[in-house]
């Protein structure tokens, strides 16, 4: 991809997810597929779960979490016609999160996460991430 990260525009640098100041974080990285946001990222073996082949599910958990932020962030900007990352800054928290496993997530393969908003009212931003 030619086109910057979300987190490299004006993400939280020391989030465990997605910061680049994190020496221990996942290091994610999102960009834009039409209004989609995509992300791949790469397992090690230290992400496994309760078999060594297979991913934890909270570090699922925690991509799902700042794949889907970062897309609501970049939405709000672009929907304000400004920069990522522009001042004043635009935060987005998790409210709720539902996540079902459909079967164990292999470490040895990349995983390619897809995010979508479905809904925004308000203050309150929908978000499916597969």
């Amino acid at each position: 991809m030619n086109e910057k990260a979300f987190q490299d525009l004006g993400s939280v640098f020391h989030c465990h997810g997605c910061g680049d100041d994190n020496e221990k974080g996942l290091k994610i990285k999102s960009h834009w597929d039409g209004d989609e946001a995509v992300c791949t990222w790469r397992p090690q073996p230290h992400h496994c779960g309760g078999s060594r082949d297979t991913v934890n599910g909270g570090i699922i958990a925690c991509l799902i979490d700042c794949h889907s932020l970062n897309l609501a962030i970049a939405q709000a900007y672009r929907s304000e016609r400004r920069p990522i990352g522009s001042a004043p800054r635009i935060s987005i928290v998790t409210g709720n999160m539902n996540i079902s496993y459909l079967q164990p997530t292999p470490i040895d393969k990349p995983l390619h996460l897809r995010a979508r908003i479905t809904k925004w009212e308000g203050r309150k931003v929908w978000v499916q991430c597969t």
